[in-house]
């Protein structure tokens, strides 16, 4: 058996590599597909800099609720104060007291009147369920009873996805 073997893998070695031959393999990456075969692409984000994400989802947000007043950067000290509370972040972790500076500025607070209706905040990876800074965010604006909407910015947030969260929420 372990001459037919090296024998096999020869053969078929040689038939792989005259069919690959000129294929660039470090930037060649294979295409993904469903279960019925058929092949995808991921759809990418209508933005490619951080600046067109924020002009992106503020146009939408502007669009759909135009008598909201929109606020860029809000930290959490403007909406709960200098407040220090005990939360549980994480599930390993035990109940810890967190101050509301340090939790990650709000991308977007939307405002009806004097009145704050929700807070938006944008992030990549797993930024949202792992990043202290956001969990605490997240934990104050629980707090203060404001809808707390976040959106993953690696992913390709169509209009129509943006506009669904944002009403399901407001």
């Amino acid at each position: 058996m372990g001459i037919l073997s090296s024998i096999l893998k020869s053969v078929v070695g040689s038939v792989l590599g005259a069919q690959n031959e000129g294929v660039d393999r470090s930037t060649t990456t294979p295409p993904k597909s469903d279960f019925s075969g058929n092949v995808y692409q991921p759809k990418q984000p209508p933005y490619n800099t951080e600046y067109e994400c924020l002009a992106y989802f503020e146009s939408i947000i502007r669009r759909e609720y135009p008598l909201l007043t929109v606020r860029r950067e809000v930290p959490v000290t403007d909406i709960v104060g200098y407040a220090e509370d005990v939360f549980k972040l994480y599930e390993t972790r035990p109940y810890q007291t967190y101050k509301a500076e340090w939790g990650k500025p709000y991308t977007f607070a939307l405002y009806e009147g004097p009145a704050l209706k929700a807070v938006v905040m944008l992030g990549d990876g797993h930024t949202h369920s792992s990043n202290v800074k956001y969990l605490i965010a997240r934990k104050y604006a629980q707090k203060v009873g404001v809808p707390y909407i976040n959106f993953y910015t690696q992913m390709s947030n169509e209009h129509d996805y943006v506009v669904s969260r944002l009403h399901r929420f407001l």
